[in-house]
């Protein structure tokens, strides 16, 4: 019974090392495939992720199984600062992620974003010119704003205000509530004489394809609501995370001990 610690961090270590298999090939394709700069973006991150798994899968199959003592230490250090980080970035996600929501609107299906309804460190992340450019250019080539686009004269004012817009299609692909700006098509529209807001964002929006808003505060709302959904969502995922590795930590340190004491 003293050996099944052993074992049980060997057999979880081996299903670990042949998940970062795939991790590591899906970013070896990410290089070579890559076409726009955000792909381009996510491809070393994804390598370095996948080599770390391997690597330490390894430390805790040849530290568990081959009895080496001091590799099955390393092992449980680096498991340790791993707890202590995810936990660290969960807390963190959760503080970040308590502030900001979309505004609805009488008779709109859509929600209005406002930047400042979101976290002062968010906010900095998006304000950043050189931040925003790098991510302009991926919205950009995501293609967010194509359905509008290709909908062109078709749609009518009302159906369009029925629209059920995401975050990023109501920040980026049209203008501001506030503008007052007459309605022609999705992704055109005229200033009136009751176009006197002063939203930066009106004087932002423009009719060409390649503009549009997404230099307007509520193209980086729209963001930041897309980021701050997401962001939850994986401060979940990583509770559950935290305690698989918690049970791993515990189970590997056990092995430890049988190999401190030689299984006696």
């Amino acid at each position: 019974m003293v050996r099944f610690s052993n074992n049980l961090v060997g057999f979880l270590n081996i299903i670990t090392l042949l998940l970062s298999i795939p991790i590591i090939g899906a970013g070896i394709w990410l290089s070579k495939q890559a076409s726009t700069e955000c792909e381009r973006f996510l491809d070393k991150p994804v390598i370095i992720l996948g080599v770390f798994i391997l690597v330490v899968s390894l430390a805790g199959i040849v530290g568990s199984c081959c009895r080496v003592s001091w590799l099955l230490w390393v092992y449980l250090l680096v498991m340790f600062l791993l707890i202590l980080l995810l936990l660290s970035f969960t807390i963190f996600a959760f503080v970040v992620t308590n502030k900001g929501a979309g505004e609805a609107l009488s008779g709109r299906g859509y929600k209005e974003y406002r930047l400042g309804d979101y976290s002062n460190w968010l906010q900095k992340r998006v304000r950043s010119d050189k931040n925003w450019n790098k991510i302009r250019s991926c919205l950009q080539d995501s293609k967010i704003c194509q359905r509008l686009l290709d909908n062109g004269s078709s749609t009518e004012v009302q159906d369009f205000y029925r629209e059920r817009l995401s975050a990023l299609q109501s920040g980026c692909c049209k203008p501001s509530n506030d503008c007052n700006f007459q309605y022609i098509s999705p992704t055109n529209w005229t200033r009136t004489p009751t176009s006197s807001s002063t939203n930066p964002d009106c004087s932002a929006w423009s009719n060409d394809p390649d503009t549009l808003c997404y230099n307007c505060n509520s193209c980086k709302a729209g963001l930041l609501d897309n980021i701050r959904s997401d962001w939850k969502k994986v401060a979940v995922i990583n509770i559950i995370f935290l305690v698989f590795l918690v049970i791993v930590y515990s189970v590997g340190c056990c092995a430890f001990r049988n190999n401190r004491d030689g299984w006696k």
